[in-house]
């Protein structure tokens, strides 16, 4: 009897989990749950903020001019390139395109449950078997749910929908406009207005340029240390809030500036409402526990988690973790002990805690990416990432660090033995 699998969302992690599990119909019987009207998750981009017609909250976080900060050359799950005729840095609609032309590919279409929200899932144990139940319901008449039972469970739901605020003292006094990056949608809306970007990752460097475009002035206000870039015109570096005032910001320096506008572009939190509590999964300050590699649950193996880590090469992760799960799940590759799976967890916590991390970088890989995704492949016995993307990957992270307003003016490619790459123009 094939194992049966609920994914639950279908954007990139839980398109690459259905591909993969599909690909082999005679072991697995998939079914997805995704509660938009088609494939893609975070990247279907959209005009709504806050709640969408059905009430519930809008899932994108894309805005008008966003490019990815990752070249296509690396972003490509493997064994599916983008199109060549795209350049290295590509629009939310290139993405979205890239998603919907695998969907149709691997045929995965039939396996999805569209405009579907899942409202509940709990195990049930047999002896040393789990069964899990899940609840679901169309976002449109969700007091009328149904339930199937699974053997397997993987999350796929992403990480980019509940904005994350930050306590700022006197953010309820200042009565200037407040709004989170997840909102953001158009520069034009700050058009002469002075502006405050808050935080200063990846995104809200590309956010805060963009925004710059339409600014008067733009301080972008966070506690690295001082970013050694070609920064616009209009654009300041400052550091972090120390508070906020009626019509002002005062700066972690003390000095003080007018503003009309404070930008979140804080992160976002972990989300898992569907969840049961008796799967005891806790998350506090942004890690997730107990999780082994990131992915498994320790206590219930059959629970999985694609897709959490942060600071990444998305795609070609998902992938390596998919397989990772499913080698785990068909027995080709047997899991630790649920003990020796807690302590390979805490071992890597508190070496991150040794190096100075705060807990909330509990997911975090950045230069660790390569590593880990290496040892999964080695455990799963599956092929590794092409050493290539290591390569250009850190390669677009220099020069991004440098250049954040023209970084993405680059195009490379891939040469044909795969382990060099080549700026091709710029």
């Amino acid at each position: 009897m094939a194992i049966r699998v609920a994914v639950i969302g279908a954007g990139a992690a839980g398109l690459c989990a259905v591909r993969h599990l599909t690909a082999r119909p005679s072991i697995f019987h998939t079914v997805c749950f995704d509660k938009n009207s088609i494939e893609g998750g975070t990247w279907i981009y959209t005009e709504e903020t806050g709640s969408d017609k059905y009430g519930l909250p809008v899932q994108s976080s894309m805005y008008k001019n966003l490019r990815t900060n990752l070249p296509k050359e690396v972003m490509a799950f493997p064994g599916f390139p983008f199109r060549s005729s795209l350049p290295s840095f590509i629009k939310h609609d290139d993405v979205l395109e890239y998603l919907q032309e695998y969907t149709k590919h691997y045929d995965l279409h039939k396996c999805i449950k569209f405009e579907t929200l899942v409202q509940h899932v709990r195990p049930e144990v047999h002896g040393d078997k789990t069964q899990w139940h899940v609840s679901y319901s169309n976002v449109g008449q969700r007091d009328e749910t149904k339930t199937e039972i699974f053997d397997v469970v993987m999350v796929c739901n992403g990480h980019y929908e509940v904005p994350l605020y930050p306590k700022i003292p006197g953010l309820d006094d200042f009565e200037g406009e407040v709004i989170h990056s997840h909102c953001y949608r158009h520069p034009e809306q700050f058009t002469g207005k002075r502006v405050v970007c808050l935080g200063a990752a990846a995104s809200g460097q590309d956010i805060a340029v963009d925004v710059s475009s339409c600014a008067k002035y733009l301080y972008m206000s966070h506690n690295k240390a001082v970013l050694q870039t070609v920064l616009p015109d209009n654009v300041e570096q400052r550091p972090g809030i120390k508070q906020l005032n009626k019509h002002s910001v005062i700066f972690k320096d003390d000095n003080e500036v007018d503003i009309d506008v404070l930008l979140l572009c804080t992160g976002y939190l972990y989300n898992f409402p569907f969840l049961s509590e008796d799967i005891g999964l806790q998350v506090e300050e942004e890690r997730i526990w107990p999780l082994y590699k990131h992915v498994i649950h320790t206590h219930y193996p059959s629970l999985s988690f694609i897709g959490i880590l942060k600071t990444i090469c998305p795609f070609p992760a998902f992938d390596m973790q998919v397989r990772f799960v499913i080698a785990g799940i068909d027995g080709s590759m047997p899991l630790p002990s649920e003990e020796e799976m807690n302590k390979d967890i805490d071992k890597d916590f508190k070496l991150r805690l040794s190096e100075g991390l705060p807990v909330r970088y509990a997911h975090n890989m950045g230069p660790r990416q390569w590593r880990y995704n290496d040892g999964l492949a080695e455990m799963a016995k599956i092929k590794p990432l092409p050493e290539v993307v290591e390569k250009l990957y850190d390669y677009v992270h220099e020069t991004r660090v440098k250049d954040i307003a023209g970084y993405k003016s680059v195009n490379y490619s891939i040469e044909g033995d795969k382990d060099m790459f080549k700026v091709v123009e710029t």
